[in-house]
């Protein structure tokens, strides 16, 4: 039987959708599930808009994950739709293998325009790809084994990407991982050159700014550290999977230190939210110690990589990041947002700091000095480190519809990576909403403190 033209997948959508949660707590993750359903978060979005999410009782919300950093130009956008449906109707020949593509060829030739300082573009699937293909390079490029990254790093989830994050709540249960993969502290650049002195290192992998807490380097650590690098024989690798395509205020965030690096690892924006990419950007001379003749130019690719749909979701993203200058509004809108929650500091001993780089904003929270919050303070830590964070991100999603969460396991900050495109009306919405539920939170007893101490009951109850 052939499938009826108009088949539409959007009726399907609209005829299961209230059966979401039962299907992936059958045939998916239960257990996040069950985490939605816990801090409220199972409100089953229906369309996204640009900044905006909404509900099925058709509630908006400001969405300040922006699917991780994906979704820099807003969801859904009329051009990059445009661009996707350009390709599907033209009956492109994709994925030939046997051929190159032309798409990737414009992709490829346009962020090489923003990073003029490298050559060759590699593409991926996604950001762990990326990571992956970086040890693969880095390693074949130098002849050497050894690959040093930052503890509290996050470089994602496959094998090699997994072995440059030392967080145990990711490591555990899947080790042993890739030897020769040494961690040194944020920000220190001594250790870094212990590191580095033993000329077997291959290449040092780093995150401008750490995404996991909103981490922000020194002003002398990366310029130090490339430095280094170059005085033993090291690649320096920036992961910019969440810090590029405009997130920081520039097109890379070590722009910022005028730093340029061997390598610079991209995904996330550039997919437009819609087709997944991922791009490796390095010098020539690196590239072809890889690709170093022809019965070599396959050794290192993935099948999906450079698909047309890919190619044109990354072409659109830059064209529409050009012509609607987000990589100035995220430089101006970040400012501001960022003043505004600082006026919030002095007013709250709860509210430690805010600090980032364009839309790229952590709000961190810390212990209180007063009696009559250490006492709530000490038992949610002690129930579960940094469960306090939710009881900042379930009001304001619940009270205020704004979705947001912290940034990392035990972690006291909270993290903002909107849309590039949010308003000045978005920001009065983020600050007045923060400002009241901080307000809220130092009052005990109170709402917050009873939502508190129903998160760690559930803690106790799902560890027994």
């Amino acid at each position: 039987m052939a499938l009826d033209s108009n088949f539409d997948v959007s009726e399907m959508f609209a005829a299961r959708e209230s059966q979401r949660s039962a299907m992936h707590t059958r045939h998916l993750n239960e257990q996040f599930v069950r985490v939605l359903k816990t801090i409220g978060y199972d409100v089953g979005f229906q369309k996204g808009q640009g900044q905006y999410l909404y509900d099925r009782a058709g509630d908006k919300y400001l969405d300040l994950l922006s699917g991780f950093g994906v979704f820099a130009i807003g969801r859904n956008h009329p051009a990059l739709r445009q661009a996707l449906k350009s390709v599907l109707d033209a009956d492109m020949p994709n994925l030939v293998q046997f051929d190159v593509s032309t798409l990737a060829g414009i992709l490829a030739e346009r962020l090489l325009e923003y990073v003029p300082y490298l050559d060759k573009v590699f593409f991926a699937n996604s950001g762990a790809e990326t990571v992956e293909a970086a040890i693969k390079f880095a390693r074949g490029a130098t002849g050497r084994p050894g690959i040093v990254y930052c503890s509290h790093a996050f470089h994602g989830l496959s094998y090699g990407a997994l072995s440059l994050t030392d967080d145990p709540n990711f490591r555990l249960g899947f080790e042993p991982l890739l030897p020769g993969c040494t961690p040194v502290p944020f920000n220190d650049l001594a250790a870094l050159e212990r590191a580095l002195s033993s000329k077997q290192v291959a290449a040092f992998i780093v995150e401008p700014i750490q995404g996991k807490g909103v981490n922000l380097p020194s002003d002398e650590f990366l310029p130090g550290a490339l430095a280094l690098c170059r005085k033993y024989g090291t690649l320096f690798v920036a992961d910019e999977i969440q810090t590029g395509i405009g997130r920081t205020g520039k097109f890379l965030a070590v722009e910022h230190w005028n730093v340029e690096p061997d390598m610079v690892l991209l995904a996330k924006a550039l997919s437009g939210g819609h087709v997944p990419v991922g791009a490796l950007l390095t010098r020539k001379n690196i590239f072809d110690k890889i690709f170093n003749q022809m019965d070599r130019a396959v050794v290192h690719g993935s099948t999906f990589a450079k698909n047309d749909l890919a190619m044109a979701a990354g072409i659109a993203t830059l064209e529409v990041i050009k012509a609607e200058n987000l990589i100035e509004k995220a430089a101006r809108r970040g400012a501001e947002l960022q003043m505004a929650l600082t006026r919030l500091v002095p007013g709250y001993e709860l509210l430690k700091e805010v600090r980032g780089k364009g839309l790229m904003l952590g709000v961190e929270f810390g212990a209180p000095k007063s009696l009559r919050l250490k006492a709530s303070w000490n038992v949610l830590e002690t129930a579960n480190k940094g469960l306090f964070c939710q009881l900042i991100t379930v009001p304001l999603f619940k009270d205020h519809k704004i979705l947001t969460q912290v940034a990392g396991h035990g972690s006291h900050t909270i993290k903002l990576l909107p849309p590039l495109v949010i308003t000045e009306e978005d920001c009065n919405w983020i600050a007045t909403s923060f400002d009241e539920v901080i307000a809220a939170s130092h009052k005990v007893p109170g709402a917050i403190w009873s939502l508190g101490k129903t998160l760690v009951d559930n803690a106790v109850r799902k560890s027994a």
